[in-house]
C-alpha cells in the first residue's frame, strides 16, 4: 500500500551530486563580472537556494548586475558545470520501482526549468520521471513554496495529504511546511538534519533506496 501517490524531488544533492559543477560556475561568473568570489567551501550555503538570491546575498552582485550574471552562469554551466555532475548510486533503481508501484514523479528544482530538463536528459533522468519542474526565467517561480504546488498542479495531484516533497537540505522542508505537503529529508546531501528537524520531517533516508519505506 502507498503512503503517497505523488512524489516530489528535488534535485541537486537528492537525485544528483552537483555541488563541484555549481561551484566552478559561480566562481567563473563572479570571475567574468570582475567581482570578488566569496568563501564557497560551504556547499550549504549556496545548494538550494534560487540562484538570484545567492548571487544577491552571499555574493553581494549589485542589482544592476544580476541579469549579467544569471546569463554567464548558465552558458558556462551548460557547458562545464554540467560535466562536473552526476547521479547518486541507486536513483534509477528508486524512481523505477517507485513508478512501478503506480507512484506519479516530478523533479522539482530551483534550477530554471530549461536547465534542469538539460541536467535530467544529460543523466538519463528525464524518461524516468513524470514531470520536471523548475523555476520561470522571469522570477516569478524561484523558491520551493512556489514550485511545489506547480508539480503537484503538473502531477494533477488536488489532495495535498498524497504528494510528499524529498529534499537535502532547509529551503526543501521549509518549502514544504509552507506549501502544506509532509516532507522527507535525504541526510547524503548538501544540508543538514538538523536544519530539517526543524521544519517537520516525517522520517530521514540515509541512501537513495531508504526512501522507498517511506512511500510504500
Amino acid at each position: 500500500m502507498k503512503k503517497y501517490d505523488y512524489i516530489l524531488f528535488d534535485l541537486d544533492g537528492t537525485l544528483t551530486e552537483s555541488a563541484l559543477g555549481v561551484r566552478m560556475s559561480i566562481e567563473h561568473t563572479m570571475k567574468e563580472l570582475g567581482l570578488r568570489c566569496p568563501d564557497l567551501s560551504d556547499y550549504t550555503l549556496y545548494i538550494g537556494p534560487p540562484l538570484e538570491d545567492t548571487f544577491r546575498g552571499m555574493c553581494n552582485i549589485p542589482e544592476e548586475l544580476i541579469p549579467s550574471a544569471m546569463q554567464i552562469y548558465r552558458d558556462y554551466y551548460d557547458i562545464e558545470g554540467i560535466r562536473n555532475n552526476g547521479v547518486y548510486d541507486d536513483v534509477f533503481e528508486l524512481l523505477d520501482s517507485l513508478r512501478r508501484s503506480g507512484c506519479r514523479l516530478a523533479i522539482c528544482t530551483s534550477k530554471n526549468e530549461p536547465v534542469a530538463e538539460r541536467v535530467c536528459d544529460t543523466f538519463e533522468l528525464s524518461g524516468r520521471v513524470d514531470a520536471i519542474c523548475g523555476s520561470s526565467l522571469d522570477g516569478s517561480r524561484k523558491a520551493k513554496v512556489d514550485l511545489i504546488p506547480y508539480a503537484m498542479q503538473v502531477l494533477g495531484c488536488t489532495d495535498k495529504s498524497r504528494a510528499v516533497m524529498i529534499g537535502d537540505t532547509y529551503f526543501d522542508s521549509d518549502g514544504a511546511k509552507a506549501a502544506g505537503v509532509d516532507f522527507i529529508g535525504v541526510t547524503y546531501g548538501y544540508g543538514t538534519r538538523e536544519a530539517m528537524e526543524r521544519s517537520g520531517a516525517v522520517g530521514f533516508a540515509d541512501s537513495p533506496l531508504e526512501i522507498i519505506k517511506f512511500i510504500i
